[in-house]
């Protein structure tokens, strides 16, 4: 039973009885876990540096990455392995956070209705991949996976590739001036069928593990 406040704070009772203090308290107490949480991975080298290996994207790979995210691919793939021994055994070396610090939002998930594609790069041809996007079902008959026949003919909108690589540039991303200046013409021409092919290769290779 709550007990009477006579010293002019906020008592138990008052909190439980009012719902917008208890609202405004509850999302108090989370913001502040939060942050306690959140923040000092700002400031952790395991979560800053990226690996041995990892670049950022080129062009055409970032290309094929929004059209990845543009198509809601992480509604049923997760590219996140989990450190089990079923988990590594099928899918490879678990996931850690040095792979993904040039991806902005990064594509972690639990989602899987289809397998995880952290380490799908190269595993397949290039011709398998196109195949199984322009209709899933000639390769895998039981697939529930939607075809998206579109990205054979849609072209990559080249002219964004500059704003896009110099606003990543601004949250940390790597990229030089020459890199930027040339991702127009990089892109110029090609399908998005080939931007989201060239994406899904580089999944999981570059990252050395020690």
């Amino acid at each position: 039973m709550a007990t009477k406040n006579n010293g002019g704070s906020v008592s138990h009772e008052h909190v439980e009885t009012s719902n917008l203090n208890f609202i405004v308290l509850t999302l108090f107490v989370l913001l502040f876990g939060g942050l306690v949480e959140v923040v000092p991975l700002f400031f952790q080298k395991s979560t800053t540096t990226p690996l041995p290996g990892v670049k950022p994207y080129t062009a055409l790979q970032l290309a094929g990455r929004d059209i990845y995210t543009r198509e809601g691919c992480y509604n049923c793939h997760s590219q996140m392995i989990r450190p089990f021994r079923a988990e590594t055994l099928r899918y490879g070396h678990y996931s850690v956070a040095g792979e993904f610090v040039y991806d902005h939002p990064f594509q972690w998930g639990s989602k899987r209705t289809g397998p995880d594609l952290h380490r799908v790069g190269g595993k397949y041809s290039d011709q398998w991949q196109i195949t199984h996007l322009n209709n899933p079902r000639d390769l895998v008959p039981e697939s529930i996976m939607p075809a998206y026949p579109w990205l054979m003919t849609a072209q990559v909108d080249a002219a964004s590739m500059p704003a896009h690589m110099t606003a990543l540039r601004r949250v940390g991303v790597p990229y030089t001036d020459a890199e930027i200046a040339a991702s127009s013409a990089e892109v110029k021409g090609k399908t998005e069928m080939d931007a989201m092919v060239a994406y899904l290769q580089v999944l999981g290779t570059q990252a050395t593990f020690k």
